[in-house]
């Protein structure tokens, strides 16, 4: 049998996500360094101002792409959401970096995604069979189309229908127009913690990147905040109201 190397990191992707904050996208870039650990392919960040998104993705670390004012400049907003790439699935592309974005009927989606889905290939091979296009080999964009398929009309069911068809260990941050919400597998598989910093709330992978913007630590248990929705999911589910 192979030893296993207890000196190697395996953390698999890091996100983080504020709402509420006017400087969103520099306190995001602040989280992805400390979750620098959980992946080091990639790092990208997407930002809400109200009325548009911006997106910036980068191949590297965080401290070689976030660290000049002239990139955080292009990320304006209060809201904003960042994910640090550790390849799982999917090939070594600029393509395949989050957060990913995708403008639905229902208005933007941006979504950060760390886990792996079980289901996956097969999620994505009936997609296709259906008419569904693809821009990434990420699994992660199997949820962005079950998203869009769903014939309901407020966003949190839209993803509640999404979840019962995947498989697998994840959590997820995901921003719209209205909402940004974090999600959480049922059995907790993938670490995904609540912060808050005075009147905006953080997700994130891991409680350090609360520590390193000074926030303090509220939850790991996930939960309604807004608008539940009658769920199985309502305990690994967080609803923060773009205000």
């Amino acid at each position: 049998m192979k030893k296993f190397k207890s000196d190697k990191l395996r953390e698999e992707c890091g996100i983080f996500g504020i709402s509420n904050h006017e400087d969103a996208s520099a306190l995001v870039a602040l989280g992805l360094h400390a979750l620098q650990h959980r992946g080091q392919e990639g790092c990208g960040i997407v930002s809400y101002d109200g009325k548009n998104y911006h997106s910036e993705k980068r191949q590297g670390l965080v401290g070689d792409n976030f660290t000049k004012s002239n990139v955080i400049n292009k990320l304006p907003g209060k809201f904003a959401i960042g994910h640090n790439r550790y390849s799982t699935t999917g090939e070594t592309s600029l393509r395949n970096i989050q957060p990913f974005f995708a403008d639905l009927h229902m208005g933007g989606l941006s979504i950060a995604h760390n886990g792996n889905l079980t289901n996956a290939l097969t999620l994505r091979e009936s997609l296709v069979k259906e008419g569904a296009i693809f821009r990434t080999t990420s699994d992660t964009e199997t949820i962005v189309q079950l998203i869009a398929k769903s014939k309901r009309d407020r966003i949190v069911d839209k993803l509640i229908d999404a979840l019962f068809q995947i498989q697998g260990g994840y959590s997820l941050v995901i921003m719209t127009n209205k909402k940004m919400i974090g999600v959480r597998d049922p059995f907790g598989i993938r670490p995904l913690v609540i912060g808050k910093l005075k009147d905006s709330y953080i997700l994130a992978s891991e409680t350090c990147a609360l520590d390193i913007v000074g926030a303090k630590f509220f939850s790991k248990r996930f939960f309604p905040i807004n608008n539940p929705s009658p769920s199985p999911f309502l305990d690994f589910s967080c609803e923060l109201e773009l205000k």
